[in-house]
């Protein structure tokens, strides 16, 4: 998986919290039923096969069903993720270089159907509950199709919060996610969803 793909894969994921007491993937279910908007802070680690030093990073998130979302990397290096409904931007501003795809393309099985607005999760992941661990109860997501460049996804949930993630992608490596400060149905400007590419940027993919 490529990192345009990892942070695709990982931004549009964040809209899976749910409520306790219910079964977990029910909780799913009424989350994405009530939801309109999202957003929170994140700090990430990707665990490589090897076990080597893992790769961190922070920064924000913020979403507007269906559809739209921002994942931006704050830290250590800025990298930024903008779905506008119609296109997902991918900007990296280290190599002046901006990815852009169609919405529908860049979604398909992904985590990011997670937000295409049909709420049929079982049309392209097969849900199971994941149990306990740590504290937390968590729903585990497997996408039907190979094509999405990961194995499965993992959802740690406590109470009416989401407060971790497992990606799993099908090179061995693992990209665990820690969400802080989160917020359900905030007002969220519209211009969090804009993109224009900066001058001098090399664009791929228009």
């Amino acid at each position: 998986m490529n990192l345009a793909q990892k942070l695709l894969a990982t931004a549009a994921f964040v809209l899976a919290p749910a409520f306790a007491h219910a079964g977990a993937i029910d909780q799913l279910r009424a989350f994405l039923d009530d939801t309109r908007s999202y957003r929170a802070d994140f700090e990430q680690s990707v665990l490589a096969r090897n076990g080597r030093k893992p790769q961190e990073s922070s920064g924000k998130l913020a979403i507007l069903r269906p559809g739209k979302l921002r994942w931006e990397i704050l830290k250590p290096y800025p990298q930024l993720v903008v779905g506008d409904g119609e296109k997902i931007w991918i900007h990296d501003p280290e190599l002046q270089q901006v990815t852009v795809r169609p919405a529908g393309e860049a979604i398909g099985a992904t985590p990011a159907a997670l937000l295409a607005g049909s709420n049929a999760l079982e049309k392209n992941f097969v849900l199971k509950e994941g149990g306990e661990r740590d504290g937390l109860s968590w729903v585990e997501a497997t996408p039907k199709t190979t094509e999405s460049g990961f194995e499965k996804v993992r959802i740690g949930l406590l109470g009416k919060e989401m407060k971790a993630m497992e990606l799993f992608d099908n090179f061995g490596q693992t990209t665990l996610i820690r969400l802080l400060r989160s917020e359900r149905n905030p007002a969220l400007p519209a211009t969090l969803f804009r993109f224009t590419p900066p001058a001098g940027a090399d664009v791929i993919g228009q």
